[in-house]
């Protein structure tokens, strides 16, 4: 008997994560709300969604077992707060919170309950990072002293429509939202690959000028003028990270919208929008085809009907040849992916962290490490770029009821290349 899933946010990821948690084996049924309830009955009836609720608060007193947000980034701390105190298990998208004490509250509530939460980190994922945690974990990069993570996307490709879709007509008031209290691409990129933690942070925030009323402080909701931000943040290790967040930039965020750099005293890895290269001190080899997605749908299908041709090619990749397939249900063979083939393995991590008891990868701990970075980042920014500390909540300690800590927690995961599928041995919460 499985267990019941209720997404709440009928935009524009749902419809992907929707399909892939109705097929999976360990989930019994998915339910659905969203605050205009047009578009609740509109994607229910598209994906076959039998049971609805007319809101959030419905959702939380009926007795759906998780709950999995999808709804404006600068909700989901709260939300996924009440859900825990609900009793529910919580799968929530970027980021975790935009708040540092919403933050401290979703671990306490974790501790106190047991209850599983998962962010869905894409970066976690990506053919970048499953590359480089390999060969941290085979000792070929040496000693990690420097990395670099970037999530460059301009606004012009796809997300002024995005916020048009999901803010109506006040939609330039949310489209400012902070650069740096989205981080968690850039920094999750990274840290999934080093297994450290950021502890001290300076940014410099660079303020708009295309005057069209976005990422203006009259309008902004969130009293925010800067559209670029780079932030260079202390490891827990001694470690030098480098983030850049850019919405106002002359770059291809459809072709590659994160970039990971790597350097170690043995070997490098670089990524740019079309070639990556793995270096050492006797040469340099184009490993590019092992981070190649294939598409896995058409640019008309119809869960991309919501999305604006410009963000489309993200919604699609597939899976890459460093992917370890096999460790995925049967079911999701085929099925619609997205952002370098993470789709699938959020949703089957989800399933298996809640139904296994287990810590998925980027559980409540991982998560603030991803995220609170970003929001002392933001903060440094307003103050001209003072070095700032950025508190740090640990990882699960053995009393924790899901005691077993996954090795992302301890050591960076190897990883597998692609393999014929074998079905009846799937891993959990590494790839």
């Amino acid at each position: 008997m499985g267990f019941s899933i209720g997404v709440v946010g009928a935009g524009q990821f749902a419809p992907s994560f929707l399909r892939l948690w109705s097929a999976h084996p360990d989930v019994s049924d998915v339910r659905l709300t969203d605050v205009l309830p047009e578009r609740t009955a509109e994607m229910a009836a598209k994906q076959g969604i039998s049971i609805t609720y007319q809101s959030f608060e419905e959702m939380l007193a009926s007795d759906v077992d998780a709950v999995a947000i999808f709804t404006q980034r600068w909700l989901h701390g709260e939300m996924a707060i009440r859900a825990l105190e609900a009793g529910k298990h919580v799968y929530s998208t970027v980021p975790m919170a935009i708040e540092a004490d919403q933050i401290a509250r979703i671990i306490e509530l974790v501790k106190e309950t047991g209850l599983t939460y998962m962010m869905g980190e894409t970066s976690f994922y990506y053919p970048s990072s499953v590359y480089c945690r390999q060969k941290l974990a085979n000792g070929e990069f040496g000693r990690v002293f420097y990395s670099e993570g970037d999530y460059v996307h301009d606004m012009d490709l796809g997300f002024y429509a995005a916020y048009q879709y999901s803010g109506g007509d006040d939609w330039k008031k949310t489209a400012s939202f902070p650069p740096m209290l989205y981080p968690t691409h850039a920094v999750g990129n990274v840290l999934s690959v080093t297994g450290q933690h950021a502890t001290h942070v300076s940014c410099i925030g660079v303020k708009d000028d295309r005057g069209d009323g976005v990422f203006d402080k009259d309008v902004s909701q969130f009293d925010n003028d800067f559209s670029n931000a780079t932030a260079l943040f202390k490891l827990a290790d001694g470690g030098v990270m480098r983030t850049n967040e850019m919405r106002r930039v002359g770059y291809p965020s459809h072709i590659r919208e994160s970039r990971l750099r790597v350097f170690g005293t043995e070997g490098s890895f670089e990524q740019l929008a079309t070639t990556t290269v793995w270096q050492t001190k006797e040469g340099v080899e184009d490993i590019s085809q092992l981070m190649e997605t294939k598409p896995s749908s058409s640019l008309e299908d119809a869960d991309l009907a919501n999305v604006d041709p410009a963000l489309r090619d993200a919604f699609r990749s597939g899976l890459s040849p460093v992917h370890d397939r096999s460790r995925l249900p049967a079911e999701f063979d085929g099925m619609h992916n997205g952002h370098e083939g993470s789709h699938h393995f959020l949703a089957d991590d989800f399933v298996r962290a809640v139904a296994d008891k287990t810590l998925p990868p980027v559980n409540a701990w991982v998560a603030a490490r991803y995220t609170l970075p970003g929001i002392y980042a933001h903060q440094s920014a307003l103050q001209g770029g003072v070095q700032l500390e950025i508190p740090d909540h640990g990882t699960p300690q053995p009393e924790h009821p899901r005691e077993h800590v996954p090795s992302a927690l301890r050591t960076p995961p190897a990883c597998t290349p692609a393999a014929p599928s074998n079905r009846g041995v799937r891993t959990t919460g590494v790839l």
